[in-house]
């Protein structure tokens, strides 16, 4: 269903991989409540994913970046704007990668170079997104930024590794950046903490089918799903929204406020 939400607003979308990815699902919907964005990814993602599918269907062009230069991100607001006609009115950052992950290192044995590049690509790549758009005075008054994140910013989930130290990091410039942008563009920046969702960069985590499951049990109701991720994010870029800000939103089904569930008690007690 649809309800004009976005009619009229402008964005652009990171890390759209293929139609598992939660920025996927937020481009249809953003696309089914009026907005339209420029879709963006880095080079060898592209080569990966079927963004091109995605571009075709919303009426979207794509633009390369590599989020990490800034240079790139420079490049990919000036082009947003000429092509969309105007200010930017959101951002979905839905970046985030583990070499140590991907490459079987656990969290004690961790190669610093590959931590390094993590960070950047996962982190630090969203105060670059946030520097360049406030350095060109790209986004429209009451615009929206919203980067996706996990609760392991706040709680130990051994195999999800060095990201969540990415993750925490990503949190905290969401506040710090989010007042600046609040306060002299009138400009909200949030995080929303979703479930553990089966995306691609999801299922190369080390027993993630067993944080679903577990996720599912403590959740009072159940996981949310990428899509129903895509439902939220359209309300934060609405402007049912306009005094959120510099907040982490938990999306989760109840799951950071559960301390045991039922299921989960009757599991241990069998």
């Amino acid at each position: 269903m649809s309800y004009n939400l976005l009619k009229g607003k402008r964005g652009i979308i990171f890390g759209a991989l293929d139609e598992n990815s939660i920025a996927w699902k937020t481009a249809e919907r953003i696309h089914e409540e009026g907005g339209t964005f420029v879709l963006t990814n880095a080079p060898v993602a592209m080569r990966l994913g079927q963004i091109k599918d995605l571009a075709e269907k919303t009426g979207s062009q794509v633009i390369p970046a590599d989020a990490t230069s800034e240079e790139d991100l420079a490049n990919l607001v000036a082009q947003s704007m000429e092509i969309l006609g105007g200010k930017i009115d959101f951002v979905l950052h839905a970046i985030g990668m583990s070499i140590n992950v991907r490459k079987g290192r656990s969290y004690t044995d961790e190669k610093y170079d590959f931590t390094t590049k993590g960070w950047d690509v996962s982190a630090l790549s969203f105060h670059k997104v946030l520097q360049s758009l406030y350095k060109a005075d790209a986004m429209a008054e009451w615009g929206s930024i919203v980067a996706l994140t996990y609760m392991a910013a706040q709680r130990v989930f051994p195999d999800y590794n060095d990201m969540a130290d990415n993750k925490a990091y990503l949190e905290s410039v969401a506040r710090s950046f989010g007042y600046f942008f609040g306060k002299e563009k009138n400009v909200r920046v949030n995080t929303i903490s979703q479930s553990p969702t089966p995306t691609t960069a999801g299922q190369g985590v080390k027993g993630f089918g067993g944080f679903i499951s577990y996720a599912e049990k403590m959740s009072p109701l159940g996981n949310a799903t990428a899509l129903e991720c895509a439902d939220y994010t359209v309300t934060l870029f609405s402007d049912l929204t306009r005094k959120v800000t510099m907040q982490n939103l938990f999306h989760d089904g109840g799951f950071s406020n559960t301390g045991v569930s039922q299921e989960v008690i009757e599991h241990f007690t069998e």
